[in-house]
């Protein structure tokens, strides 16, 4: 009898933190989740799909928007990405700090800041600025400020997931591979890009899931220009400002689809990964 209630009194805490995160995540995560589609089609299906055919385009030129500077920004972040984990895990050289620290930048700087920096530098108040402008390059209030913006909050993502990973791996196989005479691109064809393989998958649905869904960066340097410089957030929160509830949630269905789609694909890579 004792031993029964012993055990019981050892599940108490336990059983008390998981109701206490199943209660958080309900509250904070899973609830306006499930708020965000029932308000989407509260008026009824017609009214959602409404939503994506406005006359004048604005929903349709945010989504494509935002997909150009996703398409963009998670390639470039890519290669950098596996360039730099490659020479900070496997070289020794001066300033590895240095460069580890501005990585992690972007974690550090609030997205507004980095906004009003990237106005600072490209806009018509800057040498830079006006000289590309001249020149017919703009780059701040068009796309291509908000490509910057979005390369910026997303530069540590691939790197971070891969620095401690290829760290763990070692050079062994690397410098096995040198010893057989290999060439460095196939080194890291074939010997580095298979180990990593799964880092650089999650890294890049991070990545991409932050690329689609930044906010701060591009509100600085978008201009809010419906039909030109507003990707799908920006859009969002301009049509609630407005009042069209509907047409906001509608829209944001697919920033919560996306998110969900995430956390799937998230789970199959862990999964891959504990089997591998």
């Amino acid at each position: 009898m004792r031993s029964i209630f012993k055990r019981g009194k050892e599940q108490i805490v336990p059983i008390t933190l998981i109701t206490i995160t199943l209660s958080f995540i309900a509250l904070f995560l899973v609830l306006p989740l499930v708020s965000i589609f029932i308000e989407a089609f509260r008026a009824g299906h017609a009214l959602y799909f409404a939503s994506f055919a406005d006359d004048d385009g604005y929903a349709w030129s945010a989504i494509y928007l935002t997909i150009l500077c996703a398409l963009v920004a998670v390639p470039l972040n890519v290669v950098f990405g596996v360039v730099a984990a490659w020479c900070i895990t496997k070289f020794r050289f001066w300033g590895k700090n240095i460069l580890i620290t501005l990585i992690d930048l972007p974690f550090a700087v609030s997205p507004v800041i980095a906004g009003l920096v990237f106005v600072l530098a490209f806009g018509k108040s800057s040498a830079l600025g006006s000289w590309l402008i001249e020149h017919g390059f703009k780059i701040i209030f068009a796309p291509p400020g908000l490509i910057l913006a979005t390369i910026f909050v997303t530069v540590p993502f691939v790197a971070r997931e891969l620095i401690p990973l290829m760290e763990e791996q070692g050079t062994l196989e690397e410098e096995a591979a040198v010893a057989l005479g290999a060439g460095g691109w196939s080194i890291f064809w074939r010997v580095t890009l298979p180990n990593i393989k799964w880092g650089l998958l999650y890294g890049v649905i991070l990545c991409n899931a932050r690329a689609m869904g930044e906010f701060g960066a591009v509100s600085v340097v978008s201009g809010h220009l419906r039909g030109s410089t507003m990707t799908l957030p920006l859009y969002i929160e301009s049509l609630h400002q407005d009042y069209s509830t509907v047409s906001a949630f509608a829209l944001a269905t697919i920033l919560a689809g996306l998110a969900l789609v995430t956390l799937v694909v998230k789970s199959i890579v862990e999964w891959k990964v504990k089997r591998s």
